[in-house]
Formats: C-alpha cells, sequence, structure tokens
C-alpha cells in the first residue's frame, strides 16, 4: 500500500508545518510579552527612583531592559524559524526569567513583592512547552527564587520616609496580583486561541487524508477489478465476433442488428475499463493529451451527450484566450459524474458553463430536480451521502471533492432559488494549463 503510505506522510509534512505555525505565532506573543514587561519594568523603576526615592541601580537595571530589547528586535526575523518551536519557545522563556532574576536581585530579592512574576513564567511554559521544557522552567524559577533569598541587593527605605515597609510591600503584591491576572487573561485567551485553531486544522488536515487515504483503496480496488474484467470482455467481443460470421445467424437481420449492438456495448465497457486503467498508471494522464481549454470541455459534453440523448444539455463555454491544458481523465470523469448526478435528478434538463476568472477554472453544473436537502449539504464531500436509499451510492460528488482539492481548487453545492440544485467546481487554471496561464 505505497500509495497509502504516501497518503499519511504527506499529512504528516503538513502537520509538521502547521505545529512550527503554531508555535511562531505563540513567540510572538511571547515577544509582546517581553515588550510589555519593558515597559512595566522602566515606568516601575522610575516611579520608585524619582517618586518615592529609593535607591536603584538605574544603569545596571536599563541595561538588563536594553538586552530584552536587543532579544526581541532579534526574534522578530527569526519567526519563521524551523528548528522546532518548543526549543525556540523555551530558549525565550529562559531569557526571561534571567531577566526577571537580574531585576529582581538588584531591587530586594525575595523581599520585592513582583517576585510572583515567576508564576507567570511557571503558567505559560507549562501551556506552551513540552514536558521537559516546563518542568525545567520550574526548576530554573525555584532555584532563582530560592537564590534571591540568600543574596541580592538590599531595597533600604529613603530617608525621613514615614511608611511602613509592609504597608509598601502589601501595595506592591496588590499591584503584582493585578499585573498577572491581567496578563495571563490576555495572553492565555490568545494562546488558547492558536492552539484551537491548530488541533482544528489538524483535525480537517486527518480527515483530509483518511478521504485520500479511501480514495487510494477505491483506485486499488477499480484497477483491480478493471484487470480483471479484460479477459471476459475480451473473449465476449470474440464469440460475438464469431456469431457475426455464423451462417444461420447471417440470414437473420434482427438478430444481426442486435450482436452488433451488443458488440458496441463490448466495446464501450472495454473503453471504460482502458480509462480505469489509465487513471490508475498515471500521475497526469499516460501519454496525456494536450487541447485547448474549449476542445476539452467540448469533449466532455460530447461524450456525455452521446451516452445521455435524451437528456437536454444547455452548454455554454466561454475561457477567454483558450489556453493549452493537459487533458485530465480523472477531471473528465468527475464532470461526467456531475453530469449523471443531475440527470438522475433532472432528466428532462441540466445546464453546464464552463467560465474563466482570471487565473481561475469555474465549472458550475445545474439542475431542476428537488434539490439537496440542509443534512446533504452539511455533509457535502463526505462518501456515502446520496439521496438515492442504495448501497455504494454517494460516492460521485466525495470523488469530486477530493480530486479538485488534489488539484488545488475547491468544490461547493447550493440550492437554487427557481429550484433545483448546483454544483460549483473551481480550479486554478495553472493545475491543468500548459505553462501559466495569462
Amino acid at each position: 500500500m505505497t500509495e497509502a503510505r504516501q497518503v499519511w506522510q504527506g499529512w504528516l509534512t503538513r502537520a509538521s508545518a502547521l505545529t512550527d505555525a503554531t508555535g511562531s505565532a505563540n513567540m510572538r506573543q511571547l515577544v509582546t510579552l517581553r515588550w510589555i514587561a519593558v515597559a512595566g519594568q522602566l515606568l516601575t523603576i522610575l516611579f520608585v527612583r524619582f517618586v518615592l526615592h529609593f535607591d536603584l541601580p538605574l544603569v545596571p537595571m536599563g541595561l538588563a531592559m536594553a538586552a530584552a530589547v536587543v532579544l526581541n528586535l532579534a526574534s522578530m526575523p527569526l519567526y519563521g524559524w524551523q528548528k522546532g518551536p518548543n526549543a525556540q519557545l523555551f530558549c525565550a522563556m529562559l531569557f526571561d526569567v534571567g531577566l526577571l532574576t537580574v531585576q529582581l536581585y538588584l531591587s530586594g530579592g525575595a523581599t520585592n513583592p513582583f517576585i510572583a512574576l515567576y508564576l507567570l513564567q511557571v503558567v505559560l511554559g507549562a501551556v506552551l512547552l513540552d514536558r521537559w521544557s516546563s518542568w525545567t522552567i520550574v526548576g530554573v524559577t525555584a532555584c532563582c527564587f530560592a537564590a534571591l533569598t540568600v543574596r541580592y541587593r538590599p531595597l533600604a527605605l529613603p530617608s525621613g520616609y514615614g511608611g511602613s515597609f509592609f504597608e509598601l510591600y502589601t501595595i506592591g503584591s496588590l499591584l503584582c496580583f493585578a499585573l498577572i491576572a491581567t496578563l495571563l487573561v490576555m495572553f492565555m485567551t490568545r494562546i488558547t486561541a492558536n492552539l484551537r485553531g491548530r488541533d482544528t486544522h489538524l483535525a480537517d488536515l486527518r480527515q483530509q487524508a483518511a478521504e485520500e487515504d479511501h480514495i487510494v483503496r477505491m483506485g486499488l480496488l477499480a484497477s483491480g477489478a478493471a484487470h480483471e474484467l479484460g479477459t471476459p470482455l475480451a473473449s465476449i467481443a470474440v464469440i460475438l465476433a464469431d456469431w457475426r460470421r455464423m451462417p444461420v445467424l447471417a440470414r437473420t437481420p434482427g438478430l444481426l442488428a442486435e450482436i452488433g449492438e451488443m458488440q458496441a456495448e463490448v466495446q464501450r465497457c472495454k473503453a471504460i475499463v482502458t480509462g480505469i486503467l489509465l487513471a490508475a498508471g498515471e500521475a497526469r494522464g499516460e501519454a496525456p493529451e494536450i487541447v485547448s481549454l474549449h476542445r476539452f470541455l467540448d469533449g466532455i459534453v460530447d461524450d456525455w451527450r452521446a451516452v445521455h440523448a435524451g437528456v437536454e444539455v444547455e452548454y455554454v463555454a466561454r475561457v477567454g484566450d483558450n489556453p493549452q491544458v493537459v487533458s485530465d481523465p480523472a477531471l473528465k470523469q468527475v464532470i461526467a459524474n456531475i453530469l449523471d448526478n443531475a440527470a438522475e435528478a433532472s432528466p428532462d434538463w441540466i445546464g453546464f458553463r464552463g467560465e474563466r476568472s482570471g487565473d481561475q477554472l469555474v465549472l458550475t453544473v445545474r439542475d431542476r430536480g428537488p434539490g439537496f436537502s440542509a443534512e446533504r449539504i452539511a455533509g457535502f464531500g463526505k462518501p456515502y451521502q446520496s439521496t438515492k436509499q442504495e448501497p455504494g451510492h454517494g460516492l460521485g460528488l466525495f470523488l469530486a471533492v477530493n480530486v479538485v482539492r488534489k488539484l488545488g481548487g475547491t468544490a461547493s453545492v447550493a440550492n437554487r432559488d427557481r429550484g433545483g440544485a448546483e454544483v460549483t467546481l473551481t480550479l486554478p487554471l495553472s493545475a491543468i494549463a500548459l505553462g501559466e496561464p495569462v
């Protein structure tokens, strides 16, 4: 099952890229938090030094803030760095813990009420980092806290200060609590949104991989069945040819006509089997046919009309400069399946329109049938979602959605205001055109 393995490897690649993107988004949140920390530290230091008149070492504290500014400016070009988001976030958080430790060391150590800011780093680490990294942050902050209880620059009250240190400590603790609560609400909601978006996108990718794997398995089954059908069809063709030459049958015009019809149907079956084998064994078509876009659409409609002579087809093609395209058998089969579905719902009339809109090809199939139910629209693109109560039906639109998606396009369904349904396929011309569309 090499094809199935390739499908899941592709899903893993896309999931890895999505995880890196989420890590980059969370890194932006940490950089924003660091800007807020620098601004808050600057205002606090200036207030304590020049309003409360505490003696603070302004130069080393200013250098610590300058280091944070330099790191922030250097981090901006590295948002897309692909060496693992956990490593980026872990290093950034270790730096923030170190910066906070330096500032606390210079302003009273463990006696500084803002020492509780270590908890902010612990909570962020628990949310953003892998288990070993978050526990490392816990250990580092605990060690820093312990060190600041024995080694720090004392923060002495200014001479003539009438208040008590406990009163200042209480006010500082209140401000620290308000700051931590505000920052946690602000950034945890953003980070949670990033993680929730990643999980939702991963679930979508996982569903797409499962659907593509389902298609691969159906393709293998179809190609195997086509191989098996080749021999009996060839035998029937030989028998029918022998019958035509038999004198008894040759003298009966009615039987000859019926044998001719049987031979035509056998040839049609053989053509279908050949098409299945070609589609199963090529990437864009084995010995692909190069045609103009208008001729490509005309050929699909002509072939379909030949088999459904009793259905009126209102066909319009507006393709601009009519670029050259590869006659992709999978895409032709998808369009034919959608036309079949429309004809089953509306046996008298269907509409098919092919239009070029910029670098997009928009294909629209309409009918005058009963339309889609709300449940059918909600389950659009899922296998075995059909209005026909028979096993195996409902695969046409499922295959259409996945083939179009593989080509980089989109598919949608809707009910028409005047009754009936409408299926729209939107494809980038670059997926089927030779060269870049102009």
